[in-house]
Parts: C-alpha cells; sequence; structure tokens
C-alpha cells in the first residue's frame, strides 16, 4: 500500500442510497495528494452514525466544539465537530489556531432550521466541509447533502442550493446559497501560503470550559497555569461595543486582512490584537481599492460611518467591492449595524 495509514474503516453503505455500492474502504491515506482518491461519499468516512444526518459522533474521539464569534454565512447555522487520530494531542497556541496532530479532521456542517421561531424546527443540511491535516499539509474537501438527507456527495467546482427559511419575525427568507469550489477554499484558508484552519484558536474555543475540559480528557496540552485568552462573541449585547466590533471584523476579515494573509499588501489589518488605530483602518486610505472604494477616501473615518470604505464594502454585494468576497450572497445585517454603531461613537 503506497499510502501511510490513516485509519481503518470499514463500512457497509446502505442499498437505498443513489450511486452506491456495497464495499470495503481499506484505508484512508494521510499522504494523498489527489482530489479523486478521497471518498465519494461523506458516509465513507465514518463520521457520523446512521442517520448520518442526526450527526452523532461514530466514536468518542469525534467530538463537538463551539466557538465565540462565527464567520457570517449566509445565515447558516453550523455543526462543529473534530476526529483526533488515535494518536497524538492537540498542542496549545495561545495567539494562532491550535497545533493539531497529524490525522485531525476539522468537519463543519452548515444547515438551516425551516423557522426560526421554534425551538425543535426542522433542520436541512446543506454542505459539509473537511479539512484533513495529512502528512505534509492541511487538505480541504466539500460534501453537498441530497434532498433527503441521506448523505452527501463530494463537489469540486462549486455548487448552488436554493434555501428558505423563516426567521424570528416570521419573515420567509429565500437565498442561493453558494457552496464554495476547491480552490476557493484556500483562498480563504491561506496564511502564509499554506492551507490552514481559520477557526480554532484559544480564543475562540474558550468558552463553557470546553478548553479544560479537552485539558482533563488528555487532548490538549497546555501548561500547568496558562490562562486561556478570550475573543468575544460579537453578538452579546452584554459585551462592550468595541469587543463585539473587533471580533466581527476578525472573523469576517481577518483571514485575509493581517500581515501573513492574502491581503497583507493592503496595509489593513483585522485582528482583534492590532492595537495601532491606522492599521484597522482609522483614517487610513485605500493601497489599491479600486471601484471597491466607493469614491471614498478612507477606510474608517471616525464618527461618520457613511463616509467609511469598511461600510461601504461589507454592505456591498457587487463583485468587486463585497467584502468578505466570498462566503456570502446577502448582507450580514446584524453585523453592519454593529459595525456602524462602533464608528458612529469614534472621535
Amino acid at each position: 500500500m503506497r499510502y501511510l495509514t490513516f485509519f481503518l474503516v470499514l463500512v457497509s453503505i446502505s442499498c437505498s442510497k443513489p450511486e452506491q455500492k456495497n464495499f470495503e474502504i481499506e484505508q484512508v491515506s494521510l499522504g494523498v495528494s489527489e482530489i479523486a482518491d478521497y471518498p465519494k461519499y461523506l458516509s465513507e468516512w465514518n463520521l457520523f452514525k446512521e442517520p448520518l444526518k442526526d450527526l452523532v459522533p461514530s466514536e468518542n474521539r469525534i467530538f463537538p466544539y463551539e466557538i465565540n464569534s462565527a464567520l457570517f454565512s449566509d445565515y447558516a447555522f453550523k455543526a462543529r465537530f473534530i476526529k483526533l487520530p488515535d494518536e497524538g494531542k492537540i498542542n496549545y497556541e495561545e495567539t494562532e489556531v491550535l497545533n493539531f496532530p497529524k490525522g485531525t479532521i476539522l468537519v463543519k456542517n452548515f444547515y438551516y432550521s425551516k423557522d426560526l421561531r421554534e425551538d425543535e424546527s426542522e433542520r436541512k443540511i446543506i454542505e459539509t466541509r473537511l479539512l484533513i491535516h495529512e502528512k505534509k499539509e492541511w487538505k480541504a474537501i466539500v460534501y453537498q447533502w441530497d434532498e433527503k438527507q441521506i448523505d452527501a456527495k463530494r463537489v469540486i467546482l462549486g455548487k448552488k442550493n436554493s434555501v428558505e427559511w423563516t426567521d424570528v419575525r416570521g419573515d420567509l427568507k429565500r437565498i442561493n446559497y453558494a457552496i464554495p469550489s476547491q480552490p476557493q477554499c484556500k483562498s480563504c484558508h491561506d496564511l502564509g501560503g499554506k492551507m490552514t484552519p481559520i477557526g480554532p484558536s484559544a480564543r475562540q474555543l474558550n468558552r463553557n470550559n470546553q478548553l479544560s475540559e479537552w485539558k482533563e480528557k488528555g487532548w490538549l496540552n497546555t501548561d500547568a497555569n496558562v490562562q486561556f485568552p478570550k475573543l468575544a462573541n460579537y453578538s452579546d449585547d452584554n459585551v462592550a461595543l468595541d469587543l463585539r466590533a473587533r471580533a466581527w471584523l476578525e472573523v469576517n476579515c481577518a483571514h485575509c486582512h493581517r500581515k501573513e494573509g492574502p491581503a497583507k499588501n493592503s496595509g489593513l489589518y483585522l485582528l482583534a490584537s492590532q492595537k495601532d488605530p491606522y492599521r484597522i483602518g482609522v483614517n487610513k486610505p485605500p493601497i489599491a481599492a479600486g471601484k471597491g472604494s466607493g469614491g471614498l477616501k478612507y477606510s474608517i473615518v471616525p464618527g461618520k460611518p457613511d463616509q467609511s470604505i469598511l461600510i461601504h464594502r461589507i454592505e456591498s454585494l457587487e463583485p468587486g467591492e463585497m467584502m468578505p468576497e466570498l462566503g456570502r450572497t446577502v448582507p450580514h445585517e446584524e453585523g453592519i449595524e454593529l459595525i456602524r454603531r462602533w464608528i458612529a461613537q469614534m472621535e
């Protein structure tokens, strides 16, 4: 066998599933480099018990996790899981994403609830994204769920899904949800030229004793007296406005807008840890925004959100203007209002 062994998976596929046959998967490779080598169906990874749509982990080293502030993705909810390999622990990092062992799989399921006014509303899963820590680097792969929610099939070139739901005010919402292509995954997950996870940093995972529990279970290596940093939840009205706004900018913008990111040449750095007002855009002219500036002069004009390029770009849906460039087809109304209030109160 030419590949390193990742884990042994035996899968019996139900005959009721479309385009599938009963077979045995011998190995899933750590060294695989071609997309074609990945399983065609999500069920073949054996991450969840049947029925797959319930998202019940198939073993105890697959576990759910939550983060403090989530990237806006057209109002989709996300159910996140980590699969740790049989051997290996997560090594703690204070400022960056945690150092996961080779063989880790990060799983993110994107779904919508039919009626947000109901506590137990029907759930429809649209896509599942896997980030796989292979021998040399992370690899991304995307699966689209079928209408009957039986299984999800691998997609490479991206897909569109018509989605509708009723929001908390009783208004019917409809969007044409976009599943990213394989190349688009790297456009957001690129850090210093390498594919990397975005979300699971200590400051994002520090909630509800989550990191402490991982430490107690032996999954997380840390110093004995480590004090975990924490990113604010931008949806929490009890948190200071500045912390909420900076958290929103970090999760929605800083995967590109940081010194190591694809937008590093802009000089606009939006990690919440950035302390220089000019670097976060205050009275900062764009380097090369082109029409993206909307004819405005500065990224942030204190006290004047309507004169700030930042607001113009997060409100826009025009290609070449909208920010973030991917992952949304509608504006994040609550996030825009938050950033507007933050800029308006600046002196």
